[in-house]
């Protein structure tokens, strides 16, 4: 490592070329980047919605509708007329009213009422629309600037377009404040006001590069371009601070500036390898989830990680020479104090936190996993709105085989009796049996029917998700196939939904296996230890355990992929912690007894920790504050808290942990070289 840190400084205007040139480059990647909004498209290709999706596309090539709009106080002829406006928006390509169900030279008291009321009632017109994919945002705000306050937007085109709207300036907003904040701390805990900045510029470079290679996935869910510069830049910081403070320490030793840096980087690089080795298995887990919006993100961070380490390896060390003497001029006091003495506050908590941990280990493990869970945007796509979802319906569409009229309408007098459920619309109960479909124009018949399948369009008054909606979904599936055992697909927001919840339920226990065990691995080779791993690990579960727990007791809800994200990237980005302070316990156990080997390694590596834990939770807490998207808000909570409670654990139960187990540890480690005390000594003879 020394030579080859020897060959970077003396082509150090090589290499810092290079990466600016890479970073350009990923610059202008990055803004031909796709971002997919549809969280749907990540379902796997075995989901219900997913097979259903391709079937409706193949069966009726007509785009499905992904728009409701109401208008209300208004007559059945401005109704008619305001059809025809909503037709002529730009985006618009398709609009499904009450004229197209209904001959409305017929008085409305003659129809079907259930048909009727489903697109008029109480002077209030529903409408259903097709506005064209990848515009859905332009066409929701030309809808609603045509509404003027009449009426609202809804559907999944009009949540894709809040969610583009939400993320889009979110995410520059919360680099914008998070890069000062961190700046700040940053200069705080270091003695010179220019190291942060080439600790931001040796990140930064890795995080554009990162950003710009995305192009060639093809496209990255929104989640993934709003968290994936954040949490990169928070969580491999660390690597340059180790990197720098080595510098700093081999210069005061006497050594010139070009050894110090061979040396900084031969001592950093295990260190360095170790911590980017644990974060990237816990965001590798990510890519064996189902729910492909988990690989996605899964892949943009280990990439991340990947990039951060060549940087800080490679790049900061050229960039630190080149500028060494700049740091030497601005050169500040310590701000902060050494906190070589924090054991003595933190012993006296080491009893009370292993007890309280005890006690509530097993309830937060059991809370964590009964938390109220969401899993799409209809609270805040509510809260947005005000009052656009007070004539709430929502939409199933359902595929049958076509050639039994009179099963058809059985099944949809079925349907019409289940609760919630408020229209059901098919050939046979609109149109009706005495009708044949030949007798009618295409334009009516290819509504209900394609070659081989009958459409059914089934309205009910629940909200999106929810108890209420998915068990309306499970009884509309379950009426369906008593008439059709062979084959029912259905597709709409409640039906999308609920095949995610499946899908990500199932993908809980397997990530979270993949990256403990991952982890365990790693740490076994690390400290060549059975127990270490197990203590150290059981360090940061607890911390997850009683973060998950939280919505739990506290009766909020949090989106459901959010806490599936968090439970990894918590233990892969703050395992770091136990790391640091188990390796500087187990160095100074060869030379001192447990206890006092435990106090120095609280008060050498105390700072280090708090600095990096700050500057993750404080990331954590800004994409809160920034994001009106759940899913991104909840990831920012869990991970600000998640960190902070990791950060406490190891601080204050490992420690304790570490020394009430020493023999333990001990025998279990291989070439531990703990130096024996003499009670020891006595009973090994």
């Amino acid at each position: 490592m020394e030579r080859f840190a020897g060959a970077v400084i003396r082509r150090r205007r090589i290499v810092i070329a290079l990466f600016i040139t890479a970073t350009l480059l990923g610059a202008v990647l990055f803004l031909a980047v796709h971002v997919n909004y549809n969280m749907t498209e990540y379902l796997p290709d075995e989901a219900q919605s997913t097979k259903a999706l391709e079937l409706f596309g193949k069966e009726f090539p007509q785009p499905m509708p992904n728009a409701d709009v109401t208008l209300r106080d208004v007559s059945l002829i401005e109704a008619l007329q305001f059809k025809q406006e909503l037709l002529a928006q730009e985006h618009v390509t398709g609009v499904t009213w009450l004229d197209d169900m209904a001959d409305l030279t017929v008085p409305l008291e003659m129809g079907d009422r259930s048909v009727i009321e489903s697109y008029y009632k109480n002077n209030t017109a529903k409408y259903s629309l097709v506005i064209a994919k990848g515009f859905e945002k332009e066409g929701v705000e030309g809808i609603r600037a045509l509404l003027g306050g009449r009426g609202s937007v809804t559907g999944d085109a009009a949540e894709v377009a809040y969610v583009q709207t939400a993320t889009g300036s979110e995410v520059t907003k919360a680099m914008i404040i998070v890069i000062p904040l961190i700046i700040v701390i940053l200069i705080i805990s270091t003695n010179s006001w220019i190291e942060p900045l080439l600790f931001l510029a040796a990140i930064g470079v890795s995080v554009i590069i990162n950003m710009g290679t995305n192009v060639f996935s093809g496209s990255v869910s929104f989640l993934t371009n709003a968290v994936t510069p954040i949490l990169q830049l928070a969580v491999s910081l660390d690597y340059a601070i180790f990197l720098l403070h080595s510098f700093g320490a081999h210069r005061k030793s006497g050594d010139s500036v070009e050894v110090a840096m061979r040396k900084a980087v031969k001592e950093s690089f295990s260190t360095v390898a170790a911590s980017a080795s644990t974060t990237l298995f816990g965001f590798m887990a990510l890519l064996f989830m189902d729910f492909q919006i988990g690989a996605d993100l899964g892949l943009s961070l280990a990439k991340g990680i990947l990039f951060s380490f060549v940087s800080v390896m490679i790049f900061l060390p050229a960039l630190t020479i080149c500028v060494y003497k700049v740091i030497d001029k601005t050169h500040h006091r310590d701000i902060l104090p050494t906190f070589s003495s924090i054991y003595k506050v933190l012993r006296k908590l080491a009893v009370p936190a292993v007890l309280i941990v005890l006690l509530i280990i097993v309830p937060s493990f059991l809370g964590q996993s009964r938390t109220d869970f969401s899993y799409g945007y209809q609270s805040a796509f509510d809260a947005m709105t005000g009052q656009e979802n007070e004539d709430r319906s929502t939409v199933m569409l359902l595929l049958v085989p076509k050639g039994d009229m009179v099963k058809e309408e059985a099944l949809s007098d079925d349907l019409l009796a289940l609760p919630h459920v408020t229209s059901v619309m098919s050939y046979a109960k609109t149109v009706g049996l005495g009708i044949p479909p030949g007798y009618l124009d295409d334009s009516i018949t290819e509504q209900f029917y394609s070659e081989n399948y009958a459409r059914l369009v089934v309205s009910t008054d629940t909200p999106s998700e929810g108890d209420v909606a998915f068990a309306t979904v499970e009884a509309v599936t379950a009426a369906a196939k008593q008439y059709y055992p062979e084959g029912v697909y259905s597709v709409g927001q409640s039906a999308n939904l609920y095949d995610i919840k499946t899908v990500v339920q199932k993908d809980n226990t397997l990530t979270n296996w993949i990256a403990i065990i991952t982890i365990f691995i790693v740490l076994m080779v690390t400290f060549r230890s059975l127990s270490l791993p197990f203590f150290l690990l059981l360090t940061i579960e607890a911390a997850i355990w009683i973060n998950l727990a939280i919505p739990y007791f506290t009766g909020t809800s949090i989106n459901y992929i959010g806490y599936l994200i968090l439970n990894t990237v918590q233990l892969g980005a703050t395992v770091d912690y136990a790391i640091l302070l188990t390796v500087t316990y187990r160095n100074n156990r060869k030379t001192m007894p447990k206890r006092e080997a435990a106090h120095k390694a609280l008060g050498s590596s105390f700072r280090s920790i708090l600095v990096s834990a700050v500057t993750l939770a404080t990331a954590g807490f800004t994409l809160a504050a920034t994001s009106s998207n759940p899913l991104i808000a909840d990831i920012g909570t869990l991970l600000g808290r998640g960190t902070l409670l990791s950060m406490l654990m190891v601080l204050v139960f490992l420690p304790a942990v570490l020394t009430m187990c020493d023999k333990f540890i001990a025998k279990t480690t291989f070439k531990s070289g703990f130096l024996k005390t003499p009670k020891q000594e006595d009973s090994s003879k």
